[in-house]
């Protein structure tokens, strides 16, 4: 793994799947307050740990003795999980996984996420957010993507925008050079044949995909 890929450990729900246990292997991580509770149960040890520290309080701090702290007052103007970004960045990130960014009793930080990884592909970053269960990729006009999902696997295409020129490849329900009105559900469960891409003319979108929901199959 290039030493430029970096795991970000955020306070949401966290599966420790195999999967994306394979995806963090042998990145640098970064821990964004209580997503430092993550870091055991993925296999990975955080080089550096950031926050204001208020809901890291059950975790035995004594346990990482050696993990660079990096404290905030719990008044500040950026969020635990972007800071934590802003760090890795610092230190020449240009691949960012976000675990634990998905899910979580915070609905509003979970969203956030997903905006904030819109903007930080459109600032050149390759970006994937992911609760184990769950994944997220940007799609952007001039970047295809290409997913790597079991035949079976259900996800879904987010328009934030209106969309032109949606193209989906290797998918029950695939589409070609599609216009989707802002707020259409037509994307909303499609189910993988295999790996599948993505194209798009213009506008902004999600891609939420579900590797271990074969639902669908």
């Amino acid at each position: 793994m290039p030493a430029n890929t970096f795991t970000i450990l955020l306070g949401g729900t966290l599966e420790p799947t195999d999967r994306l246990k394979a995806q963090v292997a042998g990145t640098r991580a970064i821990a964004a307050d209580g997503g430092m509770r993550h870091a055991a149960a993925l296999g990975i040890r955080p080089e550096l740990w950031v926050g204001d520290f208020d809901s890291s309080d059950d975790l035995p701090v004594a346990d990482y003795p050696d993990i660079p702290r990096m404290p905030y007052p719990a008044r500040k103007n950026a969020t635990d999980g972007e800071i934590a970004v802003d760090a890795a960045r610092e230190r020449g990130a240009s691949r960012i996984i976000l675990a634990g960014a998905l899910g979580g009793e915070r609905s509003d930080h979970a969203l956030m996420h997903l905006i904030a990884m819109v903007a930080l592909s459109k600032a050149g970053l390759d970006i994937t957010l992911s609760s184990g269960a769950e994944e997220a990729y940007p799609l952007l006009p001039g970047m295809p993507l290409a997913v790597d999902l079991p035949q079976g696997a259900l996800f879904s295409v987010i328009g934030l925008t209106a969309l032109t020129g949606l193209t989906i490849a290797d998918a029950r329900y695939p589409l070609s050079d599609f216009t989707l009105p802002f707020g259409s559900s037509r994307t909303i469960s499609n189910v993988a044949e295999g790996p599948v891409t993505f194209s798009l003319g213009s506008g902004e979108a999600i891609v939420l995909a579900r590797p271990h929901d074969l639902t669908g199959a």
